[in-house]
């Protein structure tokens, strides 16, 4: 997508038409006076970012470049470590990073020594397409979606699927398969609702019955002991990687834009970004900071309320 060239590092929010109407600036979910900030840039492809309380860090991926970047307030931007493109990254329960790598087809963790180890990668012995983000659940469960943006050979698995790994078994299980291009994955706060972005039909799928298929955020239903259930609505927009507030407002990527939503799918504003934004994360001592990923760049924004931690998060 086109690129927009911006002379100031700090852009003006745009606010559009919520539910209460464009100029009730009470209903915005950013911080009063706060902008869209530029923190670093110079990269070819940001995603899957994550904050690291611990270290107050921030890691991303730059994935043709096939690094991790770091991002700290104190010394900026450096490399953390190479990859195989990685994509999207979280923390588990116990803080170490959980990444989706492209090149790789696998999900990896880093260790607190900084040994790589191989999660899973591969179902009933046929190697993943492209692994492309993870959200982690309270029973240490990783649910991660797997489609073919960067898979460079031909399909060993029918189909472009959303899987969950029990790290602990190496146990994989198909949780979805009516996707195109399942991208962006997380759980509400309270774990009742399972959000999956589908980014839509594309000719690469192995089934040509997928290729023609609109995008859309689908939120299905979650039991107490982490069986997926219906699917209650689905949100007529595609997005890349997604957040959520610990009022279950959704934050989604799409365009030119981070999209918010509240948890039952009604749009509830739009915050422009110079560059197209391809995730989202909070992050921040109080963790009211959202960072956003957007093809060169990375960019931040201060809002009203933190983000929601993974239930049972040990940081």
């Amino acid at each position: 997508m086109t690129q927009h060239a911006y002379s100031s590092v700090v852009v003006t929010l745009l606010i559009v038409a919520s539910a209460v109407g464009a100029d009730d600036r009470a209903a915005s979910v950013v911080a009063p006076g706060e902008k869209v900030q530029k923190l670093a840039g110079g990269m070819k492809f940001t995603e899957g970012p994550v904050w690291v309380p611990a270290e107050k860090k921030l890691i991303f991926s730059d994935i043709p470049n096939s690094r991790l970047m770091r991002w700290r307030e104190s010394d900026g931007l450096s490399v953390f470590r190479p990859s195989e493109q990685a994509n999207g990254n979280i923390l588990d329960l116990r803080g170490r990073l959980v990444s989706c790598q492209h090149a790789g087809r696998n999900l990896v963790r880093t260790e607190p020594d900084g040994r790589i180890t191989v999660l899973a990668d591969k179902f009933d012995g046929k190697p993943f397409n492209s692994p492309n983000d993870v959200a982690v659940r309270s029973d240490g469960t990783l649910w991660f979606t797997d489609p073919a943006w960067g898979l460079t050979g031909p399909h060993e698995i029918p189909g472009h699927w959303v899987f969950k790994l029990d790290p602990e078994t190496g146990k994989v299980d198909v949780v979805i398969k009516t996707l195109a291009m399942p991208n962006g994955i997380n759980f509400s706060p309270d774990e009742r609702r399972l959000y999956v972005a589908d980014t839509g039909g594309h000719p690469r799928h192995p089934d040509p019955a997928f290729h023609n298929m609109p995008a859309g955020i689908h939120c299905y239903e979650m039991s107490p002991d982490g069986q997926l259930g219906k699917k209650l609505f689905s949100i007529p927009q595609g997005s890349d990687g997604m957040a959520v507030d610990v009022r279950g407002n959704l934050y989604t990527t799409h365009g030119a834009a981070v999209e918010v939503y509240d948890a039952d799918g009604k749009p509830l504003e739009t915050i422009r970004v110079p560059e197209n934004p391809a995730n989202v994360c909070f992050g921040g001592d109080d963790f009211k900071t959202l960072f956003i990923t957007a093809r060169t760049s990375l960019y931040s924004v201060r809002l009203k309320h933190p983000g929601a931690k993974p239930v049972g998060a040990e940081w």
